[in-house]
Formats: C-alpha cells, sequence, structure tokens
C-alpha cells in the first residue's frame, strides 16, 4: 500500500530472494465484461515499468486481449497472464473474461491465483454473476480486495458504490469492506462531472496526487480533512476487529492513538486471511502519463497484504491410481506437481500449457510424467504418459519472454506438450502424482454442426480434437442416435468463439444445423403383421413367410422377442434370422425413422420352402412383418425428458418455475439452498430445454444455474407427433 511505503521501508515486507515463493504473488482480476479488468492489468504494468506507454509492449502490440478474436469481439474470452516486478516482488496478473459464457476461463484462473481483485464498474456495479463468485471464493477463503474503476462516468458515485459493495459483497460483516483511500476530485466539467485526479490515504492522511501524469505526494486540502477523519475512524475500527491483538481494541477505546504501522501491518494479515477486503480505485493512465490512477497503492496492497504461494495451500494429491499421498508444501526442492491450468495453440510455436507449479522446480527439456484427468465423457481422455517438455517462458502480449526454471508458487508458459490438456498433472516420471481436479461447469448448449465442404471433412476430426483438448467445457459428442455431430458449449458467445477458432486456427469450416433430441417410437395398440418375401427370378429363389404380433409394453422393457411357432412351420434355424430381421427393422424405426422401443414381437406362424428359404429371406420378411403391424396400429413418438435442478436467487424462483411450466415441465419441488438462493427440481422434455442456458440466464440476469441429467422417455403430446410423422412422410 501507498501508506505503507509511508510509514516503514519497504512494501514488500515479506519479500525474499527472486527465486524463492515468497518473492511471488498470483493474483486473478475478477468481474463482469467492460468492467475495466485488461485496462487496469496495462496500467499496473505501466506503473510497475513492464511497457513505457500505456497499453503497448515493445513492438507496439496490445499488452493483454492480442488474439485475433478478442479483437473482433472488443473483449476477453480467454485467461491470459501478464507478469510485472513491483519492489523484487513478481506479480502474476491473471486477467480472466468477464463474460459468464467464458467460466472455465475464471475457473482456470482462480485455480491458478493465490488471491483476487474484484473489478467493479462505479457506474454499472456488482452484476449477479460477480457476487457468485465471490461466493465461491469466500467458501475457500481466498484473500480478496475490490477496485472500483469508470469513477468518471456521469453516474458514478464513489461512496454509493462502497455502500454497494459492502451490503452485496460483505454479507453478514459489511464492515469488513472498507475503503482505504478517499478519491480527491478535480476542476468540474461542463458536463458536471469531476475527474478524479487523486487518492487521500486514510492512515497517513496523505493526499497522492496523479493530476500531472505522475504521482506526486502532499498534504490533503482543509476541506478533505472532516470527510477523511470519519472514514479514517471507520477503518481504523475495521482493523482492530480483526486484529490478533485484544487490547488494541481497549487502548483505541481509551483514546490511545494507534501506531500506524501496527495498523498496517494487522490489516495485512486480515487481507492474506481472508477476512477484510479493502476498497480501492484505480482509472488507467492517460497518454504520456506514467502511471494510472490507484496504480501505485493498488501493486503496494498486492505484494504487502496478498498471500505468497506459500501461505495459500496446495490442492491434495494422490498417486494416477488413486493412492493417497502426504501433503505437499510450496517447496521449490520438494516433489515436482504441477498443473495445466489452459491450453492453447500458437500457428508457429504449436500447443503451449500455462502451468502453475505448485511444488518442486520444472526445468526445460526435462521429461514429465502426466497424468489426468477424469473428463473422459466430454471427449478429454484420461492420460498417464511420460512426456518431454520444451521451452519455459513468460508471457508478455504476444511475446515469450524465455525462463530458465519455474519455482514452486510461479507459473511459466510450456511448449511442445502434446498430449497434456487443461487439468492435467505434470510431475517426475519416477514419482508420478495426479491433483485432485477443480470442479468445472458442464456445457448445457448443443450445437450440432456439418464440415462445409469435402475437404473440411477431412480436417474436421483433427481441429475438433485440437479445440476440445483447449476446453475442458467444451464437450464433443457423436449422437448414437441422431447421427449428429454435437458440440455442447457454454452458450452463444463460447459457441461463436468455438466456432471463429476452427475456422481462423484449424481451417476448418462448419455448418451449424438444428439440433436433434434422440427420440423413440413405439406401438399404443396391438397389432398383427405378415411378411412375406418370395421371389424368383432365374436361379436360386427367395421365399420366406412370417406371422408375428406386437404388443406395448412398459416404459424401459426395451424389445422383447418370442418365438411362439409350432409344428416347425418355420425351422429352428430360421428362426434367429427373423428376430434379427425385425430389431434390424426397430432400430431403424417404423414411422419417423427414430428407433422402436418397448414392445413384445412375437413369432407365431410362417412358410418356408425346402430349396429358396434362406437367412436373408427371413430376415427381411421379420422386416417387413413388422412395417406391416406399423401401419395397422397408432404409432407414439416418446421423447427424452430430463430431471433439471435449477439454482437460482428467491427473487426469480417465480419466473423460473413460470417459464419451466411453459416448457411442459412438471416441478417436482422446491428447497431455500441458504445465501438468499432457492433450488427447484423439475422434470422437463428435453426438446424444449436445448436453450435453456442462454434463457436461464437472461431471466436471472446472470444468477441462476442448472443441472440436467437423462430421466426416461415418455410419449409426446399428440399434437407435436402428428408434425413430427407428417413431416417424416
Amino acid at each position: 500500500m501507498a501508506d505503507k511505503a509511508n510509514a516503514h521501508p519497504g512494501a514488500a515486507g515479506r519479500a525474499a530472494a527472486a527465486d524463492h515463493p515468497a518473492a511471488i504473488r498470483n493474483v486473478v482480476l475478477v468481474g463482469h465484461s467492460q468492467s475495466g479488468k485488461t485496462s487496469l492489468i496495462e496500467s499496473l504494468a505501466l506503473a510497475s515499468g513492464a511497457i513505457n506507454r500505456p497499453g503497448k509492449v515493445e513492438d507496439g502490440t496490445s499488452l493483454s486481449d492480442y488474439d485475433e478474436i478478442e479483437h473482433r469481439q472488443q473483449r476477453s474470452v480467454q485467461l491470459s497472464l501478464v507478469p510485472v516486478t513491483w519492489n523484487g516482488i513478481r506479480i502474476n496478473l491473471l486477467d480472466t473474461p468477464g463474460y459468464a459464457d467464458f467460466v472455465g476461463e475464471l475457473r482456470a484462473g482462480l485455480r491458478a491465483a493465490d488471491a483476487a481483485l474484484f473489478v467493479v464498474s462505479g457506474a454499472d456495479g456488482v452484476d449477479g454473476a460477480t457476487r457468485l463468485v465471490w461466493q465461491e471464493c469466500a467458501a475457500v477463503g481466498m484473500p480478496r480486495a475490490i477496485v472500483l474503476t469508470h469513477l468518471d462516468a456521469a453516474r458514478a458515485d464513489f461512496d454509493e458504490m462502497t455502500a454497494v459493495c459492502q451490503e452485496v459483497l460483505g454479507g453478514d460483516d459489511p464492515d469488513a469492506v472498507i475503503p482505504l483511500y478517499l478519491p480527491a476530485l478535480g476542476e468540474r466539467r461542463s458536463d458536471g462531472t469531476a475527474p478524479v485526479t487523486g487518492l487521500i490515504g486514510l492512515l497517513t492522511r496523505k493526499l497522492f496526487d496523479y493530476g500531472s501524469g505522475q504521482r506526486t505526494e502532499r498534504d490533503p486540502d482543509e476541506g478533505h480533512l472532516p470527510l477523511v477523519a470519519e472514514a479514517r475512524n471507520r477503518l481504523i475500527e475495521g482493523i482492530i476487529a480483526q486484529s490478533e491483538d485484544e487490547s488494541l481494541m481497549d487502548r483505541y477505546l481509551g483514546g490511545e492513538d494507534c501506531d500506524v504501522k501496527t495498523l498496517i501491518e494487522d490489516l495485512e494479515k486480515a487481507v492474506a486471511r481472508g477476512t477484510f477486503h479493502p476498497v480501492l480505485a484505480a482509472a488507467p493512465a492517460a497518454e504520456g502519463a506514467k502511471a494510472g490512477l490507484g496504480t501505485v497503492e493498488l501493486l503496494e496492497l498486492i505484494t504487502g497484504g496478498f498471500p505468497t504461494p506459500e501461505e495459500h495451500g496446495i490442492p491434495a494429491v494422490t498417486t494416477p491410481d488413486g493412492k493417497p499421498r502426504p501433503a505437499l508444501s510450496c517447496d521449490p526442492a520438494g516433489p515436482l506437481a504441477a498443473e495445466v491450468v489452459k491450453t492453447s495453440s500458437d500457428p508457429y510455436v504449436g500447443r503451449i500449457s500455462l502451468v502453475r507449479v505448485f511444488s518442486g522446480t520444472l526445468r526445460p527439456d526435462e521429461t514429465v510424467h502426466v497424468s489426468g484427468h477424469g473428463l473422459a465423457d466430454r471427449g478429454h481422455e484420461d492420460h498417464d504418459v511420460d512426456e518431454r517438455i520444451g521451452a519455459l517462458s513468460a508471457p508478455f502480449g504476444k511475446q515469450q519472454r524465455s525462463l530458465d526454471a519455474a519455482i514452486a508458487g510461479d507459473l511459466a508458459c510450456v511448449a511442445k506438450l502434446g498430449r497434456a490438456e487443461t487439468g492435467d498433472t505434470l510431475s517426475a516420471k519416477d514419482d508420478p502424482l495426479l491433483m485432485a481436479p477443480w470442479v468445472m461447469p458442464d456445457p448445457l448448449l448443443p450445437v450440432a454442426i456439418e464440415a462445409h465442404s469435402k475437404a473440411d471433412e477431412d480436417k474436421l476430426s483433427q481441429g475438433l480434437a485440437r479445440l476440445v483438448a483447449e476446453d475442458p467445457t467444451m464437450r464433443l459428442e457423436q449422437n448414437p442416435d441422431t447421427h449428429q455431430l454435437v458440440l455442447w458449449c457454454m452458450g452463444e458467445a463460447h459457441r461463436d468463439v468455438a466456432l471463429e477458432r476452427l475456422r481462423s486456427r484449424y481451417g476448418v469450416q462448419v455448418d451449424t444445423v438444428e439440433h436433434k433430441v434422440s427420440l423413440r417410437e413405439t406401438f399404443a395398440s396391438p397389432a398383427n403383421g405378415r411378411g412375406r418375401h418370395v421371389k424368383q427370378s432365374g436361379g436360386h429363389g427367395q421365399y420366406a413367410i412370417c406371422d408375428i404380433t406386437v404388443e406395448p409394453l412398459p416404459g424401459g422393457s426395451g424389445i422383447e422377442f418370442v418365438d411362439k411357432v409350432v409344428g416347425g412351420a418355420v425351422p429352428r434355424q430360421f428362426i434367429p434370422s427373423v428376430e434379427k430381421g425385425v430389431r434390424a427393422q426397430a432400430a431403424k424405426g417404423v414411422a419417423a425413422g427414430y428407433p422402436l422401443v418397448d414392445v413384445r414381437v412375437t413369432l407365431v406362424d410362417g412358410k418356408a420352402h425346402s430349396v429358396d428359404s434362406s437367412d436373408a429371406a427371413f430376415q427381411t420378411a421379420g422386416a417387413l412383418a413388422l412395417r406391416e403391424c406399423a401401419a395397422q396400429a397408432k404409432i407414439h413418438l416418446l421423447e427424452p425428458v430430463a430431471e433439471v435442478e435449477v439454482m437460482v436467487p428467491d427473487d426469480y424462483v417465480g419466473a423460473v418455475m413460470s417459464d419451466l411450466s411453459s416448457r411442459r415441465g412438471r416441478v417436482l419441488g422446491t428447497e431455500q439452498a441458504g445465501g438468499g438462493s432457492t433450488l427447484v427440481r423439475a422434470s422437463v422434455p428435453e426438446i424444449e430445454i436445448s436453450r435453456y442456458a442462454i434463457d436461464l440466464r437472461s431471466m436471472s440476469h446472470g444468477t441462476g444455474r442448472f443441472a440436467r441429467a437423462y430421466a426416461q422417455h415418455e410419449p409426446m403430446p399428440q399434437q407435436q407427433a402428428a408434425r413430427i410423422l407428417e413431416s417424416a412422410d
């Protein structure tokens, strides 16, 4: 903190040698889209001297959001790393997308980080998705701070937004969300707004002025003092409430003036524990400026208050076959345990893996063991192989700066890991380990795709495999019933980025087609049918006749075949042929081309020829008999029904239940889930929830989540079934 820099030498009180975990801070930036995360990272890089002009590296390219898709969409769509150095501390800044579709990138950033900066727009406030992430961080005790941006906007108000953060994010302890600085305003503009030109440190009572483009220090104006005194008292009381020194409160209430150094030390300890969440303000640097508003103060907070990797702890590890292992520590000399938190492809370098090293030291050109990762259902195969890694580097914009090693607690990019995917563990080849995976949300938006041309078809398989390897929130499915190739995504934006990457990065053009659900057919009533296959056209003929009955069975029964032929009307060797023909026709369907299920087919009679009957002839006769039965009976279409669980804030429960009913859903019950949320359980036809991931987000303003699981097939309403049957004719 800037206050700290004026209180005692060196903001990095826990600084150590550059090759020690104590000299590393891993910080993830969280916030809604357009809240200013990327601009803030660029300002921090400028203030730290990592770049010499806002947002640009030496080659003139953008420091972040340098991906072509990000340029076109004007928003972050992937996790990016920007390392900077401040007072001898290496700070790994992880920029995450703010749009809900890219929550997988956000979760990867949370996994790689030891603390979080929540970036909140002073004009837009705290959205529901940001609140959910805050609660997730609180559940695991991750240290957090809040940065207010866009304070120059017409409707922005620092005090009001601080109060919102205290109410929405502070929860049961709003006094743990308190500003460390007050904004100082410059001259009013013609539109009535006033720029924030400086920050007043509440502990040191000094004004840090950024109005000239450089940070200078002076005493605040007389008019500021009453506001400073009031806010300072609230801050001191908040710090003392978090202090481990119980006598400090008694001394303060007794009128004793608390030592600023002691207050800062207690503040830092509370921040590192995750029990105190300071509020700061920041703004991007103007062209030609040396630092953006609040960036020095923020760098001081990160280096002095956020925990080192040693303090944050390490995920549990086992052997690849699940046997327990002793807990690891963040020790560069310990067993190697690293995790791939992001996988990307570079057209020139190939696959690049962003790796967080939790224990040990990772070095270039060594052979490591790759273990992981339990997502086979999403198209990610499990790994248990040795691989030789390539060069290590630290990204900086489009550049990759070479590293000699990556120690415990650090992040690095690894080249040429051909098999490793996001979520995999890297360990020593003679001591393989597997880290407990982090939770990834299920992709719930199905997108059916087809190759645009024959040339695209030849490259499609490889392109999709590489795409899915990069993104564990994506699932690839070859539906055995509809024969569609389905890419399951998090939402429309996720879908658009995935298809654009297929086109631009892997040279594969695909077309989207209507997604089909796996319907079934069944008989609504018993029926009789004869299959007659008699042909004589010179040479060996074909002769087979069989009579069958079909009757419906309860759901889930499948196809049951019964032989009741008497007197050898159908020779014993051809009865399996009839069954084979019936089952083959059932798989193709008898009305609209969907598999037939839940019927009993009984072979009751037939005829054969001593010379012309054959296995093939009776297979054909069995299929014909089943089709004739279908022509006489009423056929029901069965649709898949899913058990759906929707977690939503209490304010939206009514809207969600009404919407589910409109989708032909049956609400099965609700229960309180705590934290002002309700879990709604319902049974809903899958055809009605193909776009539910999008609709629920809109309905709940980004705060709703749902899970789905196949339950059973049930008869489709007659009107809808009639339309499908008519279109199949």
